[in-house]
């Protein structure tokens, strides 16, 4: 076991944590545990504090299979001179007791054998002070857009390589599919408009007069909106009126330049805009 300290005083540590089991082929048999895996986690800077990991033998040795589908799995040889449960229950009971547990589906499987192994050599078994199972985490909040919430294919599409089925590999990997899919939340919110797909610009407030008030408008796009009834940029002055006002700032000058007078020009320029 590896230790790298303890967490923030005050700080519940969260203990990620995961079963290798044998798999029941016929009715009336039942689960064995044949590998626990844990890393201890501070869960305000995700750093890894502690780690364990064991082999168990099983009581019944012929449950276990003599050659393993996969590359790197349990056989019956790999456990064969392993501890039994009894023997690294205690070490599993303190990495475990008073944390928040946390793991993929760990609700409906990993916590049922935890509480089976134990009831097994007559003690209590560890208690939580919270849960975290990341498969109805996932499902709630990211979603199937990776196909379906299994770790091998979470961990594919994310480029983590494949999926061991290791214990301590995989609350490892846990972890950091964790990691990933809530980089890919936050991104989200962070940026809704550009991260799902709407790639518009962002809208332009103008202004406008109706009927003598001023009023504000958005645009959707920055180029000019179609010339319709309903979205048509209103020139504050009525058709005709542009020579009026032409002709009057006209006069304005003609006089100010026979006055020289700043009063004066302010004067006609006041009855020039009422």
């Amino acid at each position: 076991m590896d230790t790298f300290g303890p967490c923030q005083e005050g700080v519940s540590e969260i203990v990620f944590f995961d079963l290798e089991t044998t798999v029941p082929n016929k009715a009336g048999q039942r689960f064995w545990v044949l590998e626990f895996g844990a890393i201890v986690v501070c869960p305000r800077k995700l750093v890894e504090l502690e780690s364990f990991s064991t082999l168990i033998r099983p009581k019944d040795l012929s449950a276990v299979a003599l050659k393993s589908g996969r590359s790197d799995g349990i056989t019956r040889e790999t456990v064969a001179n392993a501890p039994a449960f009894e023997e690294v229950a205690e070490k599993i009971f303190g990495i475990l007791n008073g944390r928040i547990w946390a793991g993929h589906n760990i609700q409906r499987f990993d916590c049922v054998r935890i509480k089976e192994a134990f009831a097994d050599i007559g003690k209590p078994a560890p208690v939580p002070v919270g849960m975290i199972d990341s498969l109805g985490v996932l499902n709630e909040k990211f979603g199937r857009r990776a196909g379906n919430l299994k770790m091998a294919t979470l961990a594919a599409y994310f480029g983590l390589g494949q999926q061991k089925h290791r214990s301590l590999d995989d609350v490892r990997m846990n972890l950091e599919v964790l990691k990933h899919c809530a980089t890919v939340l936050f991104l989200e919110s962070t940026l809704p408009t550009l991260l799902n797909g709407k790639w518009n610009n962002p809208p332009i407030t103008t202004r406008s007069r109706c009927n003598g008030r001023l009023l504000c408008r958005e645009e959707t796009s920055r180029k000019s909106p179609p010339t319709t009834i309903g979205y048509q940029r209103t020139i504050p002055y009525a058709k005709g009126s542009l020579g009026k006002v032409g002709e009057g700032v006209k006069n304005l000058l003609c006089k100010a330049q026979e006055t020289k007078s700043l009063n004066k020009l302010l004067k006609h320029s006041h009855s020039l805009l009422r």
